[in-house]
Protein backbone atom coordinates (compact mmCIF):
# COMPACT_ATOMS: atom_id res chain seq x y z
CA UNK A 1 0.00 0.00 0.00
CA UNK A 2 3.28 2.63 0.38
CA UNK A 3 3.85 1.81 -2.81
CA UNK A 4 0.74 3.01 -4.31
CA UNK A 5 0.40 5.94 -2.07
CA UNK A 6 3.90 6.87 -3.26
CA UNK A 7 2.93 6.27 -7.05
CA UNK A 8 -0.47 8.16 -6.86
CA UNK A 9 1.97 11.16 -4.86
CA UNK A 10 3.90 10.90 -7.91
CA UNK A 11 1.08 11.00 -10.44
CA UNK A 12 -0.75 14.00 -8.96
CA UNK A 13 2.44 16.00 -8.75
CA UNK A 14 3.32 15.08 -11.74
CA UNK A 15 0.71 14.34 -14.79
CA UNK A 16 -2.32 16.00 -12.95
CA UNK A 17 -0.78 19.26 -12.11
CA UNK A 18 0.85 19.82 -15.65
CA UNK A 19 -2.81 18.99 -16.92
CA UNK A 20 -4.53 21.66 -14.15
CA UNK A 21 -2.09 24.23 -15.12
CA UNK A 22 -4.22 23.97 -19.51
CA UNK A 23 -7.21 23.08 -18.15
CA UNK A 24 -8.45 24.06 -14.24
CA UNK A 25 -11.03 21.86 -12.79
CA UNK A 26 -14.31 23.03 -12.63
CA UNK A 27 -14.75 23.81 -8.88
CA UNK A 28 -12.22 23.72 -5.91
CA UNK A 29 -13.95 20.78 -4.06
CA UNK A 30 -16.66 18.16 -5.71
CA UNK A 31 -19.39 17.19 -2.66
CA UNK A 32 -21.94 14.97 -2.72
CA UNK A 33 -25.78 16.62 -1.53
CA UNK A 34 -24.27 15.70 1.85
CA UNK A 35 -21.38 17.53 1.81
CA UNK A 36 -18.91 14.06 1.33
CA UNK A 37 -16.05 14.85 -0.14
CA UNK A 38 -15.97 13.27 -4.29
CA UNK A 39 -12.00 12.96 -4.22
CA UNK A 40 -10.33 13.60 -7.84
CA UNK A 41 -9.86 9.77 -8.04
CA UNK A 42 -10.32 6.44 -4.93
CA UNK A 43 -7.78 4.00 -5.19
CA UNK A 44 -7.46 1.00 -3.06
CA UNK A 45 -5.83 3.29 -0.34
CA UNK A 46 -9.58 4.82 0.09
CA UNK A 47 -10.62 1.51 1.18
CA UNK A 48 -7.86 -0.07 3.11
CA UNK A 49 -9.40 -0.92 6.10
CA UNK A 50 -12.18 -2.71 4.76
CA UNK A 51 -12.58 -6.36 5.72
CA UNK A 52 -14.17 -8.24 2.72
CA UNK A 53 -16.16 -10.96 5.20
CA UNK A 54 -16.49 -8.52 7.61
CA UNK A 55 -17.97 -5.33 5.87
CA UNK A 56 -18.99 -6.74 2.91
CA UNK A 57 -19.55 -10.24 3.43
CA UNK A 58 -22.19 -12.60 0.87
CA UNK A 59 -25.58 -11.79 -0.37
CA UNK A 60 -28.47 -13.15 2.36
CA UNK A 61 -25.33 -13.24 4.95
CA UNK A 62 -24.62 -10.47 7.68
CA UNK A 63 -23.76 -7.56 7.52
CA UNK A 64 -25.81 -7.66 4.47
CA UNK A 65 -24.08 -5.22 2.45
CA UNK A 66 -24.36 -6.90 -0.55
CA UNK A 67 -28.43 -7.31 -0.38
CA UNK A 68 -30.48 -9.31 1.81
CA UNK A 69 -31.51 -12.48 -0.80
CA UNK A 70 -28.56 -14.73 -1.80
CA UNK A 71 -29.72 -14.31 -5.51
CA UNK A 72 -31.71 -10.71 -5.28
CA UNK A 73 -33.35 -10.25 -8.44
CA UNK A 74 -31.52 -13.05 -10.77
CA UNK A 75 -34.74 -14.90 -8.94
CA UNK A 76 -37.41 -12.13 -9.16
CA UNK A 77 -37.68 -8.77 -9.90
CA UNK A 78 -38.29 -5.96 -6.96
CA UNK A 79 -42.09 -5.04 -6.71
CA UNK A 80 -43.11 -2.47 -8.89
CA UNK A 81 -45.44 -0.66 -6.57
CA UNK A 82 -46.66 2.91 -8.12
CA UNK A 83 -48.56 4.84 -5.58
CA UNK A 84 -51.80 5.90 -6.10
CA UNK A 85 -54.44 7.38 -4.89
CA UNK A 86 -56.98 10.06 -5.64
CA UNK A 87 -60.21 11.57 -5.56
CA UNK A 88 -62.94 8.65 -4.59
CA UNK A 89 -62.74 5.16 -3.99
CA UNK A 90 -64.45 4.82 -6.96
CA UNK A 91 -61.95 6.87 -9.77
CA UNK A 92 -58.46 4.71 -7.55
CA UNK A 93 -60.03 1.40 -8.13
CA UNK A 94 -59.90 2.27 -12.10
CA UNK A 95 -56.78 3.54 -11.38
CA UNK A 96 -55.66 0.30 -9.60
CA UNK A 97 -56.86 -2.19 -12.41
CA UNK A 98 -55.31 0.13 -15.31
CA UNK A 99 -52.22 -0.17 -13.17
CA UNK A 100 -52.66 -3.95 -12.72
CA UNK A 101 -53.00 -4.69 -16.28
CA UNK A 102 -50.29 -2.60 -17.23
CA UNK A 103 -47.84 -4.65 -15.29
CA UNK A 104 -47.33 -3.52 -11.79
CA UNK A 105 -46.96 -6.02 -9.00
CA UNK A 106 -47.93 -4.40 -6.02
CA UNK A 107 -50.33 -1.63 -4.82
CA UNK A 108 -49.78 1.12 -2.48
CA UNK A 109 -52.52 3.40 -1.57
CA UNK A 110 -52.02 7.29 -0.74
CA UNK A 111 -54.96 8.34 1.61
CA UNK A 112 -55.92 11.93 1.26
CA UNK A 113 -55.47 14.53 4.05
CA UNK A 114 -58.73 14.53 6.06
CA UNK A 115 -58.29 10.45 6.27
CA UNK A 116 -54.27 10.66 7.22
CA UNK A 117 -55.63 12.72 10.39
CA UNK A 118 -58.71 11.48 11.37
CA UNK A 119 -61.70 13.65 9.84
CA UNK A 120 -64.64 12.53 7.82
CA UNK A 121 -65.37 14.04 4.20
CA UNK A 122 -68.24 15.98 5.75
CA UNK A 123 -66.30 17.83 8.47
CA UNK A 124 -65.62 21.42 8.52
CA UNK A 125 -61.75 20.50 8.63
CA UNK A 126 -61.65 18.80 5.61
CA UNK A 127 -63.12 21.41 3.40
CA UNK A 128 -61.10 21.69 0.14
CA UNK A 129 -59.03 18.59 0.94
CA UNK A 130 -61.64 15.38 0.19
CA UNK A 131 -59.61 13.42 -2.63
CA UNK A 132 -56.87 15.79 -3.33
CA UNK A 133 -53.82 14.41 -2.32
CA UNK A 134 -55.22 10.56 -2.24
CA UNK A 135 -57.98 9.07 -1.37
CA UNK A 136 -61.03 9.72 0.46
CA UNK A 137 -61.79 7.01 2.80
CA UNK A 138 -64.68 7.26 5.52
CA UNK A 139 -65.87 3.92 6.34
CA UNK A 140 -65.99 0.27 5.23
CA UNK A 141 -67.78 0.98 2.06
CA UNK A 142 -65.25 3.31 0.72
CA UNK A 143 -62.55 0.45 1.25
CA UNK A 144 -64.93 -2.43 0.08
CA UNK A 145 -65.17 0.12 -3.15
CA UNK A 146 -61.37 0.90 -3.21
CA UNK A 147 -60.63 -2.92 -3.77
CA UNK A 148 -64.04 -4.18 -5.35
CA UNK A 149 -62.71 -6.73 -7.87
CA UNK A 150 -59.21 -6.89 -7.08
CA UNK A 151 -58.50 -10.25 -4.75
CA UNK A 152 -56.61 -9.59 -1.71
CA UNK A 153 -55.14 -12.97 -1.39
CA UNK A 154 -53.40 -12.50 -4.77
CA UNK A 155 -51.55 -9.27 -4.47
CA UNK A 156 -49.73 -7.37 -2.07
CA UNK A 157 -50.84 -3.66 -0.91
CA UNK A 158 -48.74 -0.97 0.61
CA UNK A 159 -50.59 1.69 2.50
CA UNK A 160 -49.32 4.84 3.24
CA UNK A 161 -51.02 5.68 7.18
CA UNK A 162 -50.14 6.75 10.10
CA UNK A 163 -51.70 8.16 12.65
CA UNK A 164 -55.02 6.07 11.35
CA UNK A 165 -53.01 3.28 10.83
CA UNK A 166 -54.83 0.57 13.16
CA UNK A 167 -57.84 1.91 11.73
CA UNK A 168 -57.39 1.75 7.70
CA UNK A 169 -55.79 -1.93 8.86
CA UNK A 170 -59.04 -2.86 10.29
CA UNK A 171 -61.16 -1.75 7.16
CA UNK A 172 -58.59 -3.79 4.77
CA UNK A 173 -59.03 -7.12 7.35
CA UNK A 174 -62.57 -6.45 7.17
CA UNK A 175 -62.82 -6.16 3.19
CA UNK A 176 -60.80 -9.40 2.85
CA UNK A 177 -62.78 -11.05 5.08
CA UNK A 178 -65.88 -10.03 2.54
CA UNK A 179 -64.18 -11.63 0.21
CA UNK A 180 -63.73 -14.93 2.14
CA UNK A 181 -59.53 -14.21 2.28
CA UNK A 182 -58.41 -14.60 6.09
CA UNK A 183 -56.57 -12.90 7.73
CA UNK A 184 -53.52 -14.55 7.92
CA UNK A 185 -53.12 -14.41 4.05
CA UNK A 186 -52.73 -11.05 3.33
CA UNK A 187 -49.72 -9.80 2.22
CA UNK A 188 -48.07 -6.34 2.28
CA UNK A 189 -47.68 -3.42 4.49
CA UNK A 190 -48.69 -0.70 7.02
CA UNK A 191 -46.92 2.54 7.37
CA UNK A 192 -47.62 2.99 10.61
CA UNK A 193 -44.51 5.56 11.11
CA UNK A 194 -45.31 7.78 13.20
CA UNK A 195 -42.77 9.56 15.06
CA UNK A 196 -41.28 11.01 11.45
CA UNK A 197 -44.78 12.65 11.49
CA UNK A 198 -43.23 14.88 14.70
CA UNK A 199 -40.17 14.97 13.06
CA UNK A 200 -40.90 16.27 9.11
CA UNK A 201 -44.37 15.84 7.89
CA UNK A 202 -46.84 16.36 10.58
CA UNK A 203 -49.86 14.58 9.74
CA UNK A 204 -50.06 13.32 13.59
CA UNK A 205 -53.16 13.22 16.03
CA UNK A 206 -52.33 11.97 19.78
CA UNK A 207 -49.11 12.86 21.58
CA UNK A 208 -45.98 10.64 21.23
CA UNK A 209 -47.03 8.17 24.25
CA UNK A 210 -50.07 6.87 23.08
CA UNK A 211 -49.22 6.97 19.22
CA UNK A 212 -46.47 4.52 20.40
CA UNK A 213 -48.56 2.15 22.01
CA UNK A 214 -51.10 2.32 18.94
CA UNK A 215 -47.87 1.10 16.75
CA UNK A 216 -46.86 -1.95 19.23
CA UNK A 217 -50.53 -2.72 19.39
CA UNK A 218 -50.44 -3.19 15.53
CA UNK A 219 -47.34 -5.26 16.07
CA UNK A 220 -48.98 -7.13 19.05
CA UNK A 221 -52.08 -8.26 16.87
CA UNK A 222 -50.71 -8.93 13.42
CA UNK A 223 -47.94 -11.14 14.79
CA UNK A 224 -51.23 -13.30 15.95
CA UNK A 225 -53.59 -12.55 13.24
CA UNK A 226 -51.76 -11.33 9.63
CA UNK A 227 -48.61 -12.81 10.26
CA UNK A 228 -47.27 -11.98 6.62
CA UNK A 229 -47.97 -8.39 7.07
CA UNK A 230 -44.98 -5.81 7.79
CA UNK A 231 -46.06 -3.88 10.27
CA UNK A 232 -44.17 -0.74 10.19
CA UNK A 233 -42.50 0.74 7.71
CA UNK A 234 -39.64 3.35 8.98
CA UNK A 235 -39.68 6.34 6.96
CA UNK A 236 -36.88 8.32 5.60
CA UNK A 237 -38.33 9.34 2.53
CA UNK A 238 -40.46 11.91 4.28
CA UNK A 239 -36.96 13.54 6.08
CA UNK A 240 -35.44 13.98 2.60
CA UNK A 241 -38.03 15.63 1.36
CA UNK A 242 -38.24 18.30 4.25
CA UNK A 243 -34.41 18.46 3.22
CA UNK A 244 -32.38 16.35 4.87
CA UNK A 245 -28.79 14.94 4.10
CA UNK A 246 -28.61 11.66 2.81
CA UNK A 247 -26.19 10.82 5.89
CA UNK A 248 -29.41 12.59 8.18
CA UNK A 249 -31.56 10.12 6.29
CA UNK A 250 -30.39 7.02 7.55
CA UNK A 251 -29.25 8.06 10.78
CA UNK A 252 -32.74 9.51 11.78
CA UNK A 253 -34.52 6.74 9.85
CA UNK A 254 -32.25 3.99 12.10
CA UNK A 255 -33.21 6.51 15.06
CA UNK A 256 -36.50 5.68 14.81
CA UNK A 257 -36.50 2.15 13.96
CA UNK A 258 -34.21 1.93 17.70
CA UNK A 259 -36.92 3.63 19.65
CA UNK A 260 -40.10 1.24 17.52
CA UNK A 261 -37.84 -1.50 18.54
CA UNK A 262 -37.31 -0.66 22.26
CA UNK A 263 -41.06 0.16 22.76
CA UNK A 264 -41.76 -3.49 21.29
CA UNK A 265 -39.65 -4.90 23.67
CA UNK A 266 -40.67 -3.03 26.86
CA UNK A 267 -44.41 -3.83 25.58
CA UNK A 268 -43.61 -7.46 26.19
CA UNK A 269 -42.41 -8.05 22.89
CA UNK A 270 -39.44 -10.63 21.73
CA UNK A 271 -37.41 -9.00 19.77
CA UNK A 272 -36.75 -12.60 16.79
CA UNK A 273 -40.72 -12.68 17.57
CA UNK A 274 -41.57 -9.23 15.30
CA UNK A 275 -38.14 -8.05 14.35
CA UNK A 276 -38.84 -9.38 10.71
CA UNK A 277 -41.64 -8.16 9.92
CA UNK A 278 -40.26 -4.15 10.06
CA UNK A 279 -39.16 -2.90 7.09
CA UNK A 280 -38.10 0.69 5.75
CA UNK A 281 -39.05 3.40 3.83
CA UNK A 282 -35.96 5.43 1.80
CA UNK A 283 -35.87 8.27 -0.97
CA UNK A 284 -33.64 8.22 -3.65
CA UNK A 285 -32.60 11.69 -4.54
CA UNK A 286 -30.20 12.75 -7.45
CA UNK A 287 -26.83 12.13 -6.67
CA UNK A 288 -26.71 8.64 -7.96
CA UNK A 289 -23.18 7.65 -6.68
CA UNK A 290 -24.07 8.52 -3.33
CA UNK A 291 -27.25 7.24 -2.98
CA UNK A 292 -26.35 3.33 -3.85
CA UNK A 293 -23.73 3.89 -1.22
CA UNK A 294 -26.37 5.14 1.21
CA UNK A 295 -28.53 2.24 0.94
CA UNK A 296 -25.65 -0.39 1.54
CA UNK A 297 -24.56 1.63 4.80
CA UNK A 298 -28.38 1.68 5.85
CA UNK A 299 -28.63 -1.86 5.23
CA UNK A 300 -25.01 -3.05 7.23
CA UNK A 301 -25.40 -0.22 10.01
CA UNK A 302 -29.29 -1.87 10.59
CA UNK A 303 -27.74 -5.03 10.97
CA UNK A 304 -25.11 -4.34 13.38
CA UNK A 305 -27.63 -2.37 15.44
CA UNK A 306 -30.02 -5.66 15.75
CA UNK A 307 -26.75 -8.01 16.62
CA UNK A 308 -25.29 -5.91 18.88
CA UNK A 309 -27.77 -3.70 20.71
CA UNK A 310 -30.60 -5.99 20.81
CA UNK A 311 -29.00 -9.35 20.58
CA UNK A 312 -31.13 -10.45 17.74
CA UNK A 313 -30.15 -14.35 16.69
CA UNK A 314 -32.48 -14.83 13.57
CA UNK A 315 -30.63 -13.76 10.48
CA UNK A 316 -34.48 -12.35 9.23
CA UNK A 317 -34.14 -9.96 12.27
CA UNK A 318 -31.14 -8.69 11.17
CA UNK A 319 -32.51 -7.97 7.59
CA UNK A 320 -33.20 -3.84 6.50
CA UNK A 321 -35.77 -4.81 3.89
CA UNK A 322 -36.69 -1.70 2.10
CA UNK A 323 -39.13 0.18 -0.03
CA UNK A 324 -37.64 2.90 -2.14
CA UNK A 325 -39.71 5.85 -3.84
CA UNK A 326 -37.90 8.19 -6.30
CA UNK A 327 -37.35 12.19 -4.87
CA UNK A 328 -40.61 14.34 -5.45
CA UNK A 329 -38.74 16.92 -4.35
CA UNK A 330 -36.54 16.84 -7.28
CA UNK A 331 -39.52 17.02 -9.61
CA UNK A 332 -39.27 20.43 -11.54
CA UNK A 333 -42.24 22.17 -12.79
CA UNK A 334 -40.15 23.80 -15.39
CA UNK A 335 -39.42 21.63 -18.51
CA UNK A 336 -41.21 18.46 -16.62
CA UNK A 337 -39.84 16.17 -19.03
CA UNK A 338 -36.74 16.27 -17.95
CA UNK A 339 -38.77 14.57 -14.67
CA UNK A 340 -38.73 11.78 -16.97
CA UNK A 341 -34.74 11.41 -16.74
CA UNK A 342 -34.22 12.46 -13.18
CA UNK A 343 -36.46 9.86 -12.27
CA UNK A 344 -35.24 6.60 -14.49
CA UNK A 345 -31.45 7.96 -12.94
CA UNK A 346 -32.72 7.64 -9.53
CA UNK A 347 -34.88 4.09 -10.14
CA UNK A 348 -31.13 2.84 -11.50
CA UNK A 349 -29.78 4.05 -8.43
CA UNK A 350 -32.39 2.29 -6.66
CA UNK A 351 -31.83 -1.24 -8.02
CA UNK A 352 -28.09 -1.06 -7.77
CA UNK A 353 -28.73 -0.25 -4.14
CA UNK A 354 -31.47 -3.38 -3.92
CA UNK A 355 -34.03 -2.46 -2.94
CA UNK A 356 -36.96 -4.97 -2.58
CA UNK A 357 -39.72 -2.24 -4.20
CA UNK A 358 -39.75 0.76 -5.92
CA UNK A 359 -42.44 3.07 -6.49
CA UNK A 360 -41.22 5.84 -9.84
CA UNK A 361 -42.91 9.56 -9.60
CA UNK A 362 -44.26 10.25 -12.88
CA UNK A 363 -43.02 13.59 -14.68
CA UNK A 364 -46.42 15.78 -13.71
CA UNK A 365 -46.56 15.20 -10.31
CA UNK A 366 -45.23 18.72 -9.99
CA UNK A 367 -47.81 19.95 -10.96
CA UNK A 368 -50.66 18.00 -10.03
CA UNK A 369 -51.73 14.30 -9.69
CA UNK A 370 -50.34 12.13 -12.24
CA UNK A 371 -52.65 11.06 -15.69
CA UNK A 372 -52.67 7.36 -16.54
CA UNK A 373 -50.05 8.72 -19.61
CA UNK A 374 -47.57 10.01 -16.95
CA UNK A 375 -48.13 6.76 -14.67
CA UNK A 376 -47.70 4.22 -17.34
CA UNK A 377 -44.48 5.99 -18.46
CA UNK A 378 -42.99 6.23 -14.95
CA UNK A 379 -44.20 1.89 -14.88
CA UNK A 380 -42.90 1.40 -17.76
CA UNK A 381 -39.37 3.32 -16.65
CA UNK A 382 -39.08 0.44 -14.08
CA UNK A 383 -39.96 -2.19 -16.42
CA UNK A 384 -37.22 -0.85 -18.74
CA UNK A 385 -34.73 -1.07 -15.81
CA UNK A 386 -35.31 -4.42 -15.06
CA UNK A 387 -35.73 -6.27 -18.56
CA UNK A 388 -33.28 -3.82 -20.62
CA UNK A 389 -30.52 -2.73 -18.99
CA UNK A 390 -28.46 -5.86 -17.27
CA UNK A 391 -28.23 -3.92 -13.93
CA UNK A 392 -30.67 -6.58 -12.44
CA UNK A 393 -28.95 -10.07 -13.72
CA UNK A 394 -25.99 -9.88 -11.12
CA UNK A 395 -25.59 -9.00 -7.85
CA UNK A 396 -24.65 -5.86 -6.39
CA UNK A 397 -22.96 -4.54 -9.30
CA UNK A 398 -20.68 -1.82 -7.93
CA UNK A 399 -19.59 -3.40 -5.16
CA UNK A 400 -15.61 -3.38 -4.74
CA UNK A 401 -15.59 0.11 -6.13
CA UNK A 402 -13.34 2.25 -4.30
CA UNK A 403 -15.69 5.35 -4.57
CA UNK A 404 -18.75 3.54 -3.61
CA UNK A 405 -16.99 1.11 -0.79
CA UNK A 406 -15.67 4.69 0.35
CA UNK A 407 -19.10 6.40 0.62
CA UNK A 408 -20.75 3.77 1.88
CA UNK A 409 -18.13 3.53 4.69
CA UNK A 410 -18.52 7.70 5.14
CA UNK A 411 -22.49 7.06 5.04
CA UNK A 412 -22.19 4.72 7.59
CA UNK A 413 -19.99 6.53 10.16
CA UNK A 414 -21.51 9.74 9.60
CA UNK A 415 -24.87 8.26 10.69
CA UNK A 416 -23.28 6.38 13.79
CA UNK A 417 -22.13 9.84 15.10
CA UNK A 418 -26.36 11.12 14.74
CA UNK A 419 -27.36 8.47 16.38
CA UNK A 420 -24.94 8.22 19.19
CA UNK A 421 -25.98 12.07 20.02
CA UNK A 422 -29.54 11.04 20.08
CA UNK A 423 -28.92 8.58 22.62
CA UNK A 424 -26.47 10.68 24.27
CA UNK A 425 -30.20 13.43 24.43
CA UNK A 426 -32.59 10.15 25.63
CA UNK A 427 -33.45 8.85 22.41
CA UNK A 428 -35.38 10.31 19.42
CA UNK A 429 -38.52 11.38 21.26
CA UNK A 430 -36.83 13.79 23.48
CA UNK A 431 -34.57 14.63 20.29
CA UNK A 432 -38.09 15.29 18.90
CA UNK A 433 -39.15 17.76 21.81
CA UNK A 434 -35.77 19.63 21.76
CA UNK A 435 -36.09 20.15 18.06
CA UNK A 436 -32.60 18.63 17.30
CA UNK A 437 -34.15 16.74 14.39
CA UNK A 438 -36.55 19.04 12.97
CA UNK A 439 -33.24 21.60 13.02
CA UNK A 440 -30.83 19.49 10.97
CA UNK A 441 -33.28 19.28 8.60
CA UNK A 442 -33.90 22.57 8.04
CA UNK A 443 -30.53 23.37 8.08
CA UNK A 444 -29.39 21.12 5.80
CA UNK A 445 -32.71 21.98 3.70
CA UNK A 446 -31.77 25.44 4.40
CA UNK A 447 -28.21 24.98 2.86
CA UNK A 448 -29.53 23.17 0.21
CA UNK A 449 -31.79 25.95 -1.28
CA UNK A 450 -28.82 28.35 -1.35
CA UNK A 451 -27.00 26.59 -3.43
CA UNK A 452 -29.68 26.41 -5.56
CA UNK A 453 -30.10 29.98 -5.60
CA UNK A 454 -26.57 30.87 -5.77
CA UNK A 455 -26.30 28.47 -9.26
CA UNK A 456 -23.38 25.84 -6.90
CA UNK A 457 -26.26 23.30 -7.19
CA UNK A 458 -27.51 22.94 -11.25
CA UNK A 459 -30.94 22.04 -11.50
CA UNK A 460 -31.53 21.89 -15.10
CA UNK A 461 -34.50 23.82 -16.45
CA UNK A 462 -34.78 25.81 -13.23
CA UNK A 463 -31.78 27.91 -12.58
CA UNK A 464 -29.57 26.47 -15.95
CA UNK A 465 -30.45 25.94 -19.33
CA UNK A 466 -33.77 27.50 -19.11
CA UNK A 467 -36.23 27.99 -21.62
CA UNK A 468 -40.07 30.08 -22.21
CA UNK A 469 -42.01 27.12 -22.66
CA UNK A 470 -46.38 27.07 -22.46
CA UNK A 471 -47.76 25.10 -19.78
CA UNK A 472 -48.21 21.44 -19.54
CA UNK A 473 -51.57 20.45 -20.61
CA UNK A 474 -53.89 17.68 -20.00
CA UNK A 475 -53.57 17.49 -16.54
CA UNK A 476 -55.50 15.58 -13.84
CA UNK A 477 -58.12 17.70 -11.60
CA UNK A 478 -60.25 16.21 -8.94
CA UNK A 479 -63.52 16.99 -10.39
CA UNK A 480 -65.41 19.18 -7.29
CA UNK A 481 -68.64 17.00 -8.05
CA UNK A 482 -67.14 14.47 -6.66
CA UNK A 483 -66.72 15.63 -3.06
CA UNK A 484 -70.10 16.50 -3.24
CA UNK A 485 -70.61 12.84 -3.92
CA UNK A 486 -68.32 11.84 -1.46
CA UNK A 487 -70.50 13.33 1.92
CA UNK A 488 -73.50 12.02 0.17
CA UNK A 489 -72.01 8.29 -0.03
CA UNK A 490 -70.63 9.03 3.51
CA UNK A 491 -74.81 10.43 4.51
CA UNK A 492 -76.23 6.92 3.19
CA UNK A 493 -73.97 4.63 4.85
CA UNK A 494 -74.86 6.45 8.51
CA UNK A 495 -78.44 6.29 7.39
CA UNK A 496 -78.38 2.29 6.56
CA UNK A 497 -75.94 1.07 8.95
CA UNK A 498 -77.16 -0.44 12.33
CA UNK A 499 -76.97 2.36 14.66
CA UNK A 500 -77.64 0.61 17.88
CA UNK A 501 -74.50 -1.36 17.14
CA UNK A 502 -72.03 1.87 16.24
CA UNK A 503 -72.10 3.73 19.90
CA UNK A 504 -71.96 0.29 21.85
CA UNK A 505 -68.44 -0.69 19.31
CA UNK A 506 -67.36 3.27 20.12
CA UNK A 507 -67.61 2.31 23.95
CA UNK A 508 -65.84 -0.65 24.02
CA UNK A 509 -62.75 1.37 22.12
CA UNK A 510 -62.73 3.84 24.45
CA UNK A 511 -63.03 1.32 27.33
CA UNK A 512 -59.83 -0.14 25.72
CA UNK A 513 -58.34 2.85 25.75
CA UNK A 514 -59.03 3.79 28.80
CA UNK A 515 -56.89 0.67 29.82
CA UNK A 516 -54.12 -1.20 28.56
CA UNK A 517 -56.37 -3.47 26.04
CA UNK A 518 -54.93 -3.99 22.46
CA UNK A 519 -56.87 -1.53 20.36
CA UNK A 520 -56.90 -3.56 17.35
CA UNK A 521 -59.75 -6.19 18.51
CA UNK A 522 -62.62 -3.13 19.46
CA UNK A 523 -61.44 -1.15 16.00
CA UNK A 524 -61.80 -4.46 14.13
CA UNK A 525 -65.31 -4.51 15.59
CA UNK A 526 -66.18 -0.78 14.99
CA UNK A 527 -64.89 -0.73 11.29
CA UNK A 528 -67.16 -4.17 10.51
CA UNK A 529 -70.49 -1.90 11.68
CA UNK A 530 -69.38 0.92 9.85
CA UNK A 531 -68.49 3.51 12.33
CA UNK A 532 -66.66 6.04 10.15
CA UNK A 533 -62.82 6.46 10.52
CA UNK A 534 -63.63 10.25 12.29
CA UNK A 535 -65.84 8.79 14.94
CA UNK A 536 -63.25 6.35 15.79
CA UNK A 537 -60.38 9.04 15.94
CA UNK A 538 -62.96 11.27 17.93
CA UNK A 539 -63.31 8.61 20.60
CA UNK A 540 -59.54 8.10 20.73
CA UNK A 541 -58.98 11.93 20.73
CA UNK A 542 -61.37 11.67 23.93
CA UNK A 543 -58.80 9.62 25.40
CA UNK A 544 -55.81 10.61 24.20
CA UNK A 545 -56.22 13.93 23.70
CA UNK A 546 -53.98 15.80 20.55
CA UNK A 547 -50.70 16.83 20.09
CA UNK A 548 -49.62 20.41 19.79
CA UNK A 549 -45.94 20.69 18.68
CA UNK A 550 -43.92 23.28 20.96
Amino acid sequence: MSDLKERFKQWEEGKVNKALSKYPERKQVFNTTSGLEFKRLFTPADIENTDYLRDLGFPGEYPFTRGVQPTMYRGRYWTMRQYAGFGMAEDTNKRYKYLLEHGQTGLSVAFDLPTQIGYDSDHELSYGEVGKTGVAIDSLKDMEILFDGIPLDKVSTSMTINSTAATLLAMYIAVAEKQGVAAEKLQGTIQNDILKEYIARGTYIYPPAPSMRIVTDIFAFCKEQVPQWNTISISGYHMREAGSSAVQEVAFTLADGITYVDAAIKAGLDVDAFAARLSFFFNCHNNFLEEIAKFRAARRLWAQIMKERFHAKSPSSLMLRFHTQTAGCTLTAQQPYNNVVRVAFQAMAAVLGGTQSLHTNSFDEALALPTEDAVRVALRTQQIVASETGVADTIDPLAGSYLIESLTAQIEEGAKKYIEKIDQMGGVIKAIETGYMQNEIQNSAYQYQKDVEKGEQVVVGLNKFTVEEKPLANLLRVDKKKKKFQKEKLAKVKSERDNGKVPAALAKLKAAAQGSANLLPPTLEAVKVYATLGEIADTLRGVFGEYRER
